[in-house]
């Protein structure tokens, strides 16, 4: 392949990419947006591939690392669960900051490289130092959020003393070491400072990560998808690769603009979120925002009652949350929602930005179990229509819907945006107990007058609900 054919086939895979993000937008356009990436990514591999820059001795190998990598990725698309994406993606981000790290080392060592002056070969040092720094933030942080989303590790944060102190001083050091490195002449002696920089980064990530409360996970996968994008443009600019700065330029702003936007779901800025501390790990013992125990009493409830003010209901509001997602009751949810559509009832979906345990999770879930994407709304689209709702049920969420975050000035949460099912006629909540969300904070909606718990696990007690709604 020419060169200039392979520049025509980036632009062309650049232009499918932009598609794609476009249609990723949207749930009704998402399938399109896949396949334009998947279009984009087909050419921009055989472009690279076939292009200049490969030598015909190299493809084999190339081709040999392909179907590895193409049978490692349809194993994990046939075996892992929905509810486990969140966490396969946090442990792709980290292969691509392990794939940046690579890369810096094997350009720094590869002795075929010649820079006409010495500007450029402090432009490519800078390109490795920055590109591996980046990369080993990336591949730890998401190796620990990887742990923490599939429960290895707990969502409590870990906050140590003196922690910004610290996170200060290996700034500091990061830059003096880059310094360092751009000055010394001796292979040897920069590959040691190189080592030394990426075991800094690497534990800042690790550090960074683990001081994060479970609250803000959500907020973490998007902003180590942003750090992703970023490692992949630095692996561009020591490769000389166009399209890898392109495309990680893409990814590593589309997910800082997706950082923003969960950081403003969350009345939170990304400062707050880096500092970390917010988010006690789920299934934490419930308590109020001074400490104390909460006060009030629940009301439970049945499922065939609940399957009874259901059937009795003009508009009904269902508010998934990440209990939904362990459980896998999206498609008996989908179940219940088509009788009761066949009934008459008017059924919509209400989802917070944050819920479950990465943006859009929840939108994943119910576009699985086909649920029609038309009844599936934002927290600022359904967020005025619950004083209107006949019953709100949540299922599995808990901080999305507590009302402290509007009535107690001394939560964790105050100010974070909420959807007010608690203005519903009747409110039921599905949990398997009392104990707090991931944020580890009490939530009165349980105990108001208007509120029913049904307790039990979700799948299990849909079903009843399904049966009751189909006698």
């Amino acid at each position: 392949m020419t060169s200039s054919l392979a520049t025509v086939s980036y632009i062309g895979a650049t232009i499918l990419f932009i598609l794609s993000l476009g249609g990723l937008a949207h749930p009704e356009t998402a399938r399109r947006g896949n396949l334009f990436g998947i279009a984009g990514m087909s050419i921009a591999v055989l472009a690279t591939v076939f292009g200049p820059q490969v030598g015909m001795g190299g493809i084999p190998w190339i081709v040999i690392a392909l179907v590895i990598g193409a049978a490692v990725g349809l194993y994990a698309a046939k075996k892992v669960q929905m509810t486990q994406m969140p966490e396969l993606v946090a442990l792709m981000h980290s292969l691509v900051g392990l794939a940046a790290c690579l890369v810096g080392f094997a350009s720094y060592v590869d002795t075929s490289l010649v820079f006409p002056t010495a500007a450029e070969k402090t432009i490519h040092e800078v390109e490795i130092y920055v590109g591996i720094l980046i990369g080993a933030v990336t591949f730890s942080g998401s190796l620990v959020a990887f742990a923490k989303l599939s429960g290895k590790i707990g969502g409590k944060p870990l906050l140590l003393p003196a922690r910004h102190w610290l996170n200060l001083a290996g700034l500091i050091l990061v830059i003096l070491l880059g310094r360092w490195f751009l000055n010394t002449h001796s292979i040897w002696a920069g590959m040691a400072l190189l080592l030394v920089m990426t075991l800094i980064a690497l534990a800042f990530g690790v550090h960074m990560v683990m001081a994060i409360g479970g609250a803000d996970m959500p907020v973490v996968v998007s902003m180590l998808n942003s750090y992703s994008g970023w490692a992949a443009a630095a692996t561009g600019f020591m490769l000389g690769n166009d399209l890898l700065i392109v495309v990680g330029a893409l990814v590593g702003s589309s997910g800082a603009i997706l950082s923003y936007i969960m950081c403003r779901a969350m009345n939170r800025n990304f400062v707050s979120v880096i500092a970390g501390g917010f988010g006690s790990g789920s299934g934490a013992p419930a308590a109020t925002a001074d400490g104390s125990e909460p006060a009030g009493e629940v009301t439970s409830i049945s499922a065939v009652d609940t399957a009874d003010l259901l059937r009795d209901a003009k508009n009904i509001v269902i508010v998934p949350g990440y209990g939904m997602a362990v459980a896998q009751a999206q498609h008996v949810v989908c179940e219940i929602v088509n009788v009761l559509r066949g009934q008459g009832v008017a059924v919509r979906f209400a989802i917070h930005p944050v819920a479950g345990r990465m943006p859009g999770h929840m939108n994943v879930l119910l576009a699985e179990a086909k649920v029609p994407y038309d009844i599936v709304l934002e927290m600022d689209e359904i967020n005025a229509d619950f004083p209107e709702t006949d019953v709100a049920i949540v299922i599995g969420a808990n901080d999305i819907v507590n009302p402290a975050a509007q009535e107690d000035p001394g939560s964790p949460i105050a100010g974070m945006p909420v959807l007010e099912v608690w203005k519903a006629r009747t409110s039921i909540v599905m949990k398997r107990s009392m104990a707090s969300g991931y944020a580890g904070v009490d939530n009165p909606l349980f105990y108001k007058e208007n509120n029913r718990m049904l307790f039990g696990d979700a799948r299990k007690m849909l079903d009843e609900v399904l049966g009751a709604l189909s006698a």
